[in-house]
Protein backbone atom coordinates (compact mmCIF):
# COMPACT_ATOMS: atom_id res chain seq x y z
CA UNK A 1 0.00 0.00 0.00
CA UNK A 2 1.19 3.93 -0.61
CA UNK A 3 2.40 5.93 2.33
CA UNK A 4 -0.41 8.00 3.79
CA UNK A 5 1.26 10.73 4.95
CA UNK A 6 1.41 14.35 2.79
CA UNK A 7 3.25 16.87 2.93
CA UNK A 8 1.62 20.07 3.71
CA UNK A 9 1.84 22.94 1.25
CA UNK A 10 1.98 26.58 2.79
CA UNK A 11 -1.92 27.19 1.84
CA UNK A 12 -3.23 24.41 3.43
CA UNK A 13 -1.09 25.20 6.31
CA UNK A 14 -2.95 28.72 6.52
CA UNK A 15 -6.34 26.79 6.11
CA UNK A 16 -5.91 25.10 9.28
CA UNK A 17 -4.55 27.73 11.26
CA UNK A 18 -7.25 30.24 10.30
CA UNK A 19 -9.79 27.92 11.68
CA UNK A 20 -8.17 27.53 14.58
CA UNK A 21 -7.40 31.29 14.91
CA UNK A 22 -11.45 31.77 14.03
CA UNK A 23 -11.94 29.37 17.07
CA UNK A 24 -9.69 30.88 19.64
CA UNK A 25 -7.68 28.06 19.87
CA UNK A 26 -4.06 27.86 20.98
CA UNK A 27 -1.27 28.23 18.51
CA UNK A 28 1.83 27.33 19.33
CA UNK A 29 4.32 28.83 17.19
CA UNK A 30 7.45 28.15 19.21
CA UNK A 31 10.05 26.07 16.93
CA UNK A 32 9.33 22.05 17.42
CA UNK A 33 5.65 22.77 19.73
CA UNK A 34 3.20 20.83 17.92
CA UNK A 35 -0.22 21.74 17.08
CA UNK A 36 -2.14 18.55 16.75
CA UNK A 37 -5.33 18.51 14.33
CA UNK A 38 -7.86 15.81 13.89
CA UNK A 39 -10.29 16.40 11.35
CA UNK A 40 -13.47 14.13 11.20
CA UNK A 41 -15.14 13.52 7.56
CA UNK A 42 -18.44 14.41 7.34
CA UNK A 43 -19.84 10.29 6.09
CA UNK A 44 -18.99 9.47 9.65
CA UNK A 45 -18.14 6.08 8.53
CA UNK A 46 -17.05 4.03 11.45
CA UNK A 47 -15.51 1.09 9.46
CA UNK A 48 -12.78 3.03 7.55
CA UNK A 49 -9.52 5.37 8.03
CA UNK A 50 -11.69 8.09 6.46
CA UNK A 51 -10.36 11.24 8.53
CA UNK A 52 -6.85 12.52 8.84
CA UNK A 53 -4.98 13.73 11.74
CA UNK A 54 -2.44 16.36 11.03
CA UNK A 55 0.52 17.75 12.60
CA UNK A 56 1.81 21.78 12.23
CA UNK A 57 4.73 23.08 14.10
CA UNK A 58 7.33 25.95 12.97
CA UNK A 59 10.76 24.19 12.11
CA UNK A 60 14.36 26.26 13.53
CA UNK A 61 13.82 28.53 10.65
CA UNK A 62 10.50 29.82 11.79
CA UNK A 63 8.87 28.07 8.51
CA UNK A 64 5.65 26.17 8.95
CA UNK A 65 5.81 22.25 8.36
CA UNK A 66 3.14 20.61 8.08
CA UNK A 67 2.13 16.36 7.95
CA UNK A 68 -1.33 14.82 6.94
CA UNK A 69 -2.03 11.44 8.00
CA UNK A 70 -4.91 9.07 7.64
CA UNK A 71 -6.97 8.10 10.17
CA UNK A 72 -10.11 7.25 12.40
CA UNK A 73 -11.42 9.81 14.78
CA UNK A 74 -14.34 7.89 15.69
CA UNK A 75 -15.21 4.16 17.48
CA UNK A 76 -15.27 1.34 14.87
CA UNK A 77 -18.03 -0.50 14.18
CA UNK A 78 -17.47 -3.13 16.73
CA UNK A 79 -16.82 -1.16 19.44
CA UNK A 80 -20.31 1.19 18.29
CA UNK A 81 -22.18 -2.51 18.85
CA UNK A 82 -19.71 -4.13 21.91
CA UNK A 83 -20.20 -0.82 24.09
CA UNK A 84 -17.68 0.61 25.79
CA UNK A 85 -14.09 -0.69 26.00
CA UNK A 86 -14.20 -1.18 30.07
CA UNK A 87 -17.99 -0.77 30.66
CA UNK A 88 -19.87 -1.80 27.89
CA UNK A 89 -23.12 -0.93 29.73
CA UNK A 90 -21.91 2.32 29.52
CA UNK A 91 -21.86 2.76 25.73
CA UNK A 92 -18.98 3.83 23.26
CA UNK A 93 -17.13 6.97 24.05
CA UNK A 94 -16.80 9.46 20.89
CA UNK A 95 -14.86 12.64 21.62
CA UNK A 96 -16.38 15.61 20.94
CA UNK A 97 -15.18 18.08 17.99
CA UNK A 98 -12.91 20.62 20.93
CA UNK A 99 -9.44 21.80 22.19
CA UNK A 100 -8.42 19.76 24.36
CA UNK A 101 -4.91 21.77 26.21
CA UNK A 102 -2.32 19.87 27.51
CA UNK A 103 -4.18 16.53 28.03
CA UNK A 104 -1.80 13.73 26.57
CA UNK A 105 1.48 12.47 27.23
CA UNK A 106 3.60 10.43 25.77
CA UNK A 107 3.80 7.02 27.63
CA UNK A 108 2.80 3.34 27.12
CA UNK A 109 -0.46 2.43 25.40
CA UNK A 110 -2.57 -0.08 27.26
CA UNK A 111 -1.30 -3.61 27.39
CA UNK A 112 0.69 -3.21 24.69
CA UNK A 113 3.05 -0.67 25.62
CA UNK A 114 4.24 0.48 22.55
CA UNK A 115 4.60 4.30 22.98
CA UNK A 116 1.67 6.46 21.99
CA UNK A 117 -0.11 10.15 23.35
CA UNK A 118 -1.77 8.80 26.07
CA UNK A 119 -4.55 10.67 27.49
CA UNK A 120 -3.50 12.48 31.18
CA UNK A 121 -6.00 14.65 31.91
CA UNK A 122 -9.83 14.33 32.69
CA UNK A 123 -12.05 15.55 29.44
CA UNK A 124 -15.35 14.91 28.28
CA UNK A 125 -17.00 11.91 25.58
CA UNK A 126 -20.08 11.21 24.38
CA UNK A 127 -21.32 7.85 24.85
CA UNK A 128 -23.07 6.07 22.03
CA UNK A 129 -25.89 3.76 23.87
CA UNK A 130 -28.23 2.19 20.81
CA UNK A 131 -26.04 -0.74 19.84
CA UNK A 132 -25.62 -0.03 16.07
CA UNK A 133 -22.99 0.85 13.34
CA UNK A 134 -24.41 4.78 12.98
CA UNK A 135 -22.72 7.40 15.14
CA UNK A 136 -24.78 8.82 17.80
CA UNK A 137 -23.96 12.60 18.86
CA UNK A 138 -25.99 13.00 22.07
CA UNK A 139 -24.87 16.18 23.31
CA UNK A 140 -27.25 15.62 26.25
CA UNK A 141 -25.64 12.78 27.25
CA UNK A 142 -21.43 13.75 28.04
CA UNK A 143 -19.63 11.33 30.68
CA UNK A 144 -16.55 13.14 31.51
CA UNK A 145 -13.08 11.20 33.34
CA UNK A 146 -10.39 9.57 32.00
CA UNK A 147 -10.94 7.02 29.98
CA UNK A 148 -7.83 6.43 28.07
CA UNK A 149 -9.01 8.44 24.65
CA UNK A 150 -5.34 7.88 23.37
CA UNK A 151 -3.31 8.70 20.12
CA UNK A 152 -2.11 5.73 18.76
CA UNK A 153 -1.91 3.56 15.58
CA UNK A 154 -3.47 0.51 14.50
CA UNK A 155 -1.41 -2.60 13.37
CA UNK A 156 2.15 -2.66 13.71
CA UNK A 157 2.86 -4.76 10.88
CA UNK A 158 0.89 -3.39 7.97
CA UNK A 159 -1.47 -0.26 6.86
CA UNK A 160 -5.00 -2.01 7.54
CA UNK A 161 -8.06 -1.15 4.94
CA UNK A 162 -10.84 -1.23 7.86
CA UNK A 163 -10.82 -0.33 11.58
CA UNK A 164 -11.78 -3.77 13.13
CA UNK A 165 -11.34 -3.28 16.98
CA UNK A 166 -8.81 -0.39 16.89
CA UNK A 167 -10.88 2.35 18.11
CA UNK A 168 -13.24 2.29 20.86
CA UNK A 169 -13.25 6.11 20.65
CA UNK A 170 -9.29 6.63 20.49
CA UNK A 171 -7.91 8.79 17.55
CA UNK A 172 -5.71 5.69 15.46
CA UNK A 173 -3.34 6.29 12.64
CA UNK A 174 -3.66 3.94 10.04
CA UNK A 175 -0.15 3.63 8.59
CA UNK A 176 2.31 2.43 11.15
CA UNK A 177 5.35 3.34 9.65
CA UNK A 178 3.60 7.30 9.49
CA UNK A 179 2.77 6.70 13.04
CA UNK A 180 6.27 6.47 13.50
CA UNK A 181 7.46 9.73 11.97
CA UNK A 182 4.10 11.39 14.45
CA UNK A 183 6.10 9.74 17.75
CA UNK A 184 9.61 11.04 16.42
CA UNK A 185 8.22 14.59 16.22
CA UNK A 186 5.98 14.69 19.84
CA UNK A 187 9.52 13.05 21.22
CA UNK A 188 11.39 16.03 20.21
CA UNK A 189 8.80 18.31 20.91
CA UNK A 190 9.45 16.88 24.78
CA UNK A 191 12.97 17.17 25.51
CA UNK A 192 11.92 21.11 24.60
CA UNK A 193 8.85 21.56 25.59
CA UNK A 194 7.93 19.10 28.18
CA UNK A 195 5.70 15.76 28.07
CA UNK A 196 2.50 17.72 27.72
CA UNK A 197 0.49 17.81 24.36
CA UNK A 198 -2.63 19.71 22.74
CA UNK A 199 -5.24 17.68 20.72
CA UNK A 200 -7.59 20.15 18.37
CA UNK A 201 -10.60 18.30 16.82
CA UNK A 202 -12.89 19.85 14.00
CA UNK A 203 -15.04 18.40 11.16
CA UNK A 204 -14.53 18.76 7.57
CA UNK A 205 -17.52 20.56 6.76
CA UNK A 206 -15.38 23.37 9.07
CA UNK A 207 -12.36 23.16 7.17
CA UNK A 208 -14.03 22.94 3.38
CA UNK A 209 -15.77 26.40 4.69
CA UNK A 210 -12.44 28.08 4.77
Amino acid sequence: MSCNKKILNFSSINSILAILRAKKYIIYKEPFKLNIIGVRNNLLNPKNFDDYIYVIYKNESNNWIGYRYNATTDPSTKYLIKGGFKDPNKGTAILPGGQYVDTWELGPHGQTGYTALRQQKNLCVYRDYNRDDILNFNIENKDCGKFGINIHRASAYSELENVGMNSAGCQVVQDPNEYKTLIFLAEQAKEQWGNSFTYSLMDQKTLDET
